[in-house]
């Protein structure tokens, strides 16, 4: 899959250029200010193509921030894109990433969802000072820091959805109750979403 880059801006890109950038930014970016890449031409897409392709057009160290939303669910390779984001990002860069918690009842009804995430996931691959739970890191040596966890509490009807909102603040007060939810009553108060917040090393 070839680059669209529509605004000719890879040409630009230096080490020292300090992008902030936006992965699977859809029709719409959260972030203006950011660089939207997706595979799918939408009007608010900078760079259109294959994450992977477009990230390797990158400098390295040339990116100070990095947020994707619902989009690493649908990587095949995640350990694979988040060594890349390690490669662009240069140190002190910003990560923040939001994915579906496994115990999201909808995670499950989209065809195109790779694999599911839980509170320890990025774990696997940065340095975790924050959860209580170590996981082992299989030999790869940390680019990022954990820097906070957010599990995220909603529904799409209404009613319910104020009330997940409002009780899920509660466990989101202290990493322990994040740890005890998702040990103990993720299936009986399922979690929408988790947002992580990283910093490269």
């Amino acid at each position: 899959m070839s680059i669209l880059d529509k605004r000719a801006i890879l040409p630009t890109l230096v080490p020292t250029s300090a992008v902030a950038i936006e992965l699977g930014c859809g029709p719409r970016k959260r972030d203006a200010a950011a660089l939207g890449i997706d595979a799918l031409d939408f009007p608010g897409v900078d760079l259109v193509g294959d994450v992977f392709e477009v990230l390797r057009a990158f400098p390295a160290g040339s990116v100070a921030r990095c947020s994707s939303s619902h989009f690493l669910e649908h990587v095949p390779d995640p350990g694979g894109l988040l060594d890349e984001l390690a490669r662009v990002m240069g140190q002190g860069a910003e990560l923040r990433v939001t994915v579906p918690h496994f115990s999201n009842p909808y995670f499950h009804s989209d065809p195109t969802h790779q694999r599911s995430f839980g509170l320890y996931t990025l774990s696997y691959f940065a340095q975790d000072d924050l959860l209580r739970r170590k996981v082992p890191n299989y030999g790869r040596t940390p680019a990022f820091a954990l820097e906070s966890v957010r599990l995220g509490f909603d529904s799409p009807f209404p009613i319910r959805g104020l009330v997940r909102r409002f009780v899920g603040r509660f466990f989101n007060l202290a990493t322990w109750l994040q740890e005890f939810h998702e040990e103990n009553l993720c299936w009986l108060f399922p979690c929408y979403e988790i947002e992580f917040r990283l910093r490269r090393l």
